[in-house]
């Protein structure tokens, strides 16, 4: 893990604006995109840093959907399947709209129930 720069401080969670929902390195969230017409942004959290005006970044992982890829959406796609990239940012912890959860595509289908929050890869 990249080493915190000086002024900044890591944190070991970040509550959710607005919620009681607590975010960890290694949660995944979504993120709200710029595009209000737009789903959520999937990613997964790797850090969580506060600069000296206690301003909490995120420094995540990007998931991508099909339409989202080169490729696009096919027709053997599942409609809550994600892509897992190797394009990670620092975005504000502020953009986070709420936690997901990212399941391996054997775990998936054995939920009994599938919520909204539920996403596979």
């Amino acid at each position: 893990m990249a080493k915190t720069k000086p002024g900044k401080k890591d944190l070991d969670s970040y509550t959710i604006k607005g919620t009681n929902k607590v975010v960890r390195p290694g949660d995944c969230v979504l993120m709200r995109p710029s595009d209000t017409d737009k789903p959520p942004y999937v990613a997964c959290v790797e850090k969580i840093e506060a600069d000296h005006r206690n301003n909490a970044k995120v420094r995540v992982r990007w998931y991508y959907r099909p339409e989202e890829s080169i490729g696009g959406r096919r027709q053997f796609h599942g409609a809550k399947e994600l892509f897992l990239s190797n394009h990670f940012d620092i975005q504000s912890a502020h953009t986070i709209e709420g936690k997901c959860i990212v399941h391996t595509f054997k775990n998936y289908t054995k939920l009994e129930n599938v919520g909204t929050e539920d996403y596979f890869v």
